[in-house]
């Protein structure tokens, strides 16, 4: 799963037909890596695109942004949350929208629904433990580190027996039935499909590795730490959620997640029931 070589990149471009790079991300991402990115071009990329807008400033306004005051514009909301930031956030919408539903054997309304709540989790539990992550990480973290799942259910007729398996099965995780069918698994594929959107390098590691136990045990940045560790946290209070019993991995990722995040027991109880109560509010 973690050797990534060239054999493997033109295997997954062969077998896989995964959303391009969509043009609004391709222009805000050029005008970033300019000599001197401009706030008002970047706002006005995204105001050309009336979607993107809108959605854009649906996710700022959420509870899980905590704003002291309702953002009413884009250029507002560049100017609040910096370029970088507003570029995961448009990103993490544009995700949202690159798959078609006829050409996929799983629902992706009720798949984007579980990637949002894991998305609004991941940002509650990093203010909650006062991470050094930038909210708008892990609200793309969220978002995209299961993004591979609806490229292979779009590759593969019968992938949804094996996410039903997984659920109904639950002594190892959807990778590992994935491999055992398939020549690769949906953190692969994540991987591929975030590097191909130009996101960022850290992000992709943690995208292709987070059902790795191993991440956590090598020496690295804290806030990649701290990412790593919240997806996983999220990812296991979502799951719990919806079907009482913990993710497959989470075993063998909670005690160094609980010493990364500097929690114990007793404010892992605290967290669950501040994320039930936000998702019970309707968010």
């Amino acid at each position: 799963m973690l050797n990534i070589d060239e054999k493997t990149l033109a295997e997954l471009r062969s077998g896989f037909n995964l959303p391009a790079k969509p043009e609004v991300l391709e222009h805000i991402q050029n005008e970033l890596n300019s000599e001197e990115p401009e706030l008002n071009r970047v706002a006005n990329i995204i105001s050309q695109d009336v979607a993107t807008s809108a959605a854009v400033l649906k996710v700022i306004n959420s509870p899980a942004y905590g704003m002291s005051r309702t953002v009413s514009d884009i250029k507002q909301a560049v100017m609040f949350l910096g370029l970088n930031s507003i570029t995961q956030i448009v990103t993490g919408y544009l995700l949202k929208e690159a798959f078609d539903q006829s050409l996929c054997c799983i629902s992706l309304e009720r798949f984007w629904d579980n990637a949002i709540d894991i998305s609004q989790i991941a940002m509650l539990i990093g203010k909650r433990v006062r991470a050094n992550v930038p909210i708008e990480n892990l609200q793309l973290l969220g978002l995209f580190h299961d993004a591979g799942i609806p490229a292979m259910a779009m590759r593969y007729d019968n992938y949804k027996e094996v996410m039903t398996r997984a659920i109904q099965r639950p002594e190892y995780t959807l990778a590992n039935y994935e491999e055992e069918l398939y020549p690769t698994n949906h953190a692969v594929v994540g991987y591929y499909l975030a590097s191909s959107w130009n996101i960022p390098k850290s992000m992709c590691q943690i995208i292709l590795r987070h059902h790795d136990p191993q991440y956590l045990e090598e020496e690295r940045d804290e806030s990649e730490q701290q990412a790593f560790a919240i997806l996983k946290l999220a990812e296991n209070l979502a799951f719990e959620g919806k079907y009482f019993r913990n993710c497959a991995d989470w075993h063998a990722f909670k005690d160094k997640i609980m010493i990364v995040l500097n929690i114990h027991d007793d404010d892992y109880v605290d967290i669950k029931e501040d994320i039930e109560e936000f998702l019970i509010s309707g968010n």
